[in-house]
């Protein structure tokens, strides 16, 4: 069943506009909308513009340059000070001191101040001996943006693109992206400015233990302190590297040494689930949004993934699990874009098949049950785009040939702020990337718990469960022959398939599963209510950062200014 904002929010807040008889009625659309009418179905162009009044409310940062290749940390303070202009009455209301009123102003924004910049930040540079007996000098960067709760949590990236500046801007998203999904941790990122291509596993492995010994020297890891987790080019490998070397060094007497970072294999602590997280997340949040009948009519399109068609920039671990459930949930993928080009098919590309053919050929180039597309792929045209590879990659040149009316953010910071402002005026909803790729950092917390509690996810009910399970079909049973006898015999209680599911008791992998829908779900709910109440309309990403600085905001607040 689809579901309707409407149905959701309080009478009163909806008063004259979303009444209890009327779910998804035209006013909620035009509500949401800020007053404008909902979009028409486009084949293979863009949409209308808004009008003014719709757009009226949407002031913008000056986070964007003239050449729409902004500071990627100056972009991210861009969207913060977006957020923060219009919730900073809303805090200075929401105070409860005997301060005066221009106190509590200057209270709120000297707090304000405080969450925006990094904390810290780790520049290290230290050689390796590499297998053919040269020696080269590796530099690696960690960014710990917020201690407001603590331990820090964020990947580390292997990439030669790697900066001050991108771990800076990737450690402030961080921070916003917990307090979205409600994860107490702050934000941290790390990167290491190599190409793993070009080295060895034995050469991958010196370096990452090395690195992992220079962020514990500056006590930049530490299951309480910083917790890193995998991204760009790293994975299970490199965390148990990790993990190792903090346990065999600075962690040897610490029964929580493993917990100092997640994303790691079974073996050594992980958690079933946390492969596929971001992807399944990318996909939880586009379903809360599709399913929402208001939101869609604002698009000119009906809830539900069954007609829709989707195109993903990135088939690495997100692109590819985010295109697994989609595909099983009935969506269908038309073009998959890498970096040496894309392939499209317009009958649909099946996730298995292609999964397995670039393992065994390299690329997907070359993919017989498709050709190759002659537009870049985020000019395909289809329903729903996921770039899902890098930032900066929607900008203003590229924003107005956007035929997708869904973008769903898989990747960190894929948007400029001049393209987001173009795709407002387009009537195109983005789903931003602090919520839209949290399923990762939420899965982490639910792994760093369970190192922190040493006993894995339904060990102590599994058989409990299994037992009261069958106890309740037995009472069933005998309830309905205490009734009606047993003439013809014992009364058979067949569950259905769900319940037979169900009936052993729930795995670590359901529990997680669960667990991450949940998050998804409330997380999008919350959005959904603040972009009402300030009618931003299809700026989700402004109602997301909204929802982020007053989660932060009262952390600070309520805990006090230390030493000052």
């Amino acid at each position: 069943m689809y579901r309707c904002l409407g149905e959701l929010l309080a009478p009163a807040r909806a008063a004259g506009s979303l009444s209890g008889g009327e779910p998804c009625s035209a006013a909620a659309a035009a509500l949401l909308s800020g007053n404008g009418p909902g979009r028409r179905p486009c084949g293979g162009g863009g949409a209308p513009l808004l009008p003014p009044a719709a757009t009226s409310r949407r002031r913008y940062s000056q986070a964007a340059d003239p050449e729409d290749d902004p500071n990627f940390f100056r972009m991210v303070e861009g969207f913060f000070d977006r957020g923060a202009s219009i919730v900073e009455d809303k805090l200075v209301e929401g105070l409860r001191t005997r301060e005066s009123p221009e106190e509590k102003r200057h209270r709120v924004r000297g707090i304000l101040r405080i969450i925006k910049p990094c904390n810290h930040v780790l520049s290290v540079s230290f050689p390796i001996k590499r297998d053919n007996g040269e020696w080269e000098v590796i530099d690696g960067y960690r960014a710990q943006h917020s201690q407001h709760r603590t331990p820090c949590k964020g990947g580390i990236r292997y990439s030669t693109e790697v900066s001050v500046d991108e771990v800076k801007a990737l450690a402030s998203l961080m921070t916003y992206k917990c307090a979205v999904v409600d994860v107490p941790f702050g934000g941290a990122k790390a990167g290491v400015k190599i190409n793993p291509r070009n080295y060895t596993d034995n050469e991958l492995e010196k370096i990452t233990r090395r690195f992992t010994i220079e962020l514990a020297k500056k006590s930049f890891i530490g299951p309480g302190i910083d917790v890193p987790a995998p991204d760009m080019s790293t994975g299970e490998r490199e965390m148990s590297w990790i993990a190792d070397t903090y346990a065999n060094t600075i962690g040897h007497y610490d029964i929580n040494a493993h917990a100092c970072v997640t994303g790691k294999p079974i073996s050594q602590g992980g958690i079933h689930g946390r492969i596929s997280a971001t992807g399944r997340g990318v996909f939880h949040g586009i379903e809360n949004f599709i399913n929402e009948a208001s939101y869609m009519s604002l698009l000119g399109m009906t809830p539900g993934f069954g007609d829709k068609t989707f195109a993903i920039q990135g088939f690495g671990n997100v692109g590819l699990h985010s295109m697994r459930y989609l595909h099983r949930y009935g969506a269908k993928c038309v073009a998959i874009g890498e970096k040496d080009g894309a392939i499209w098919n317009p009958d649909g590309l099946d996730p298995k098949e292609l999964e397995d053919y670039k393992l065994q050929h390299g690329s997907i180039l070359t993919y017989p049950k498709a050709q190759a597309l002659d537009c870049h792929i985020l000019e395909a045209d289809c329903d729903i785009l996921i770039p899902a590879a890098s930032e900066k990659q929607l900008t203003r040149s590229n924003a107005h040939k956007v035929k997708a009316k869904i973008i769903a953010e898989g990747a960190n910071g894929p948007t400029t702020p001049e393209a987001d402002k173009i795709f407002l005026e387009r009537n195109i909803m983005v789903i931003p990337d602090l919520y839209l790729n949290a399923g990762g950092v939420t899965v982490s917390y639910f792994e760093w718990l369970k190192n922190l509690n040493h006993v894995s996810y339904g060990r102590l009910t599994f058989k409990y469960e299994r037992d009261s399970n069958y106890h309740l079909l037995m009472s069933v049973q005998e309830s309905l022959e205490r009734k009606f006898g047993k003439h013809g015999g014992t009364i058979p209680i067949v569950p259905t398939a769900e319940f037979q599911d169900r009936i052993s008791g729930a795995s670590e992998k359901d529990i997680v599963h669960s667990g991450l829908a949940y998050t998804m779900e409330r997380s999008a709910r919350q959005i959904m209510r603040t972009a009402m109440k300030y009618n931003l309309g299809l700026d989700l990403r402004t109602a997301a950062y909204v929802n982020a600085i007053e989660k932060v905001f009262k952390v600070y607040n309520e805990a006090g200014l230390t030493f000052t």
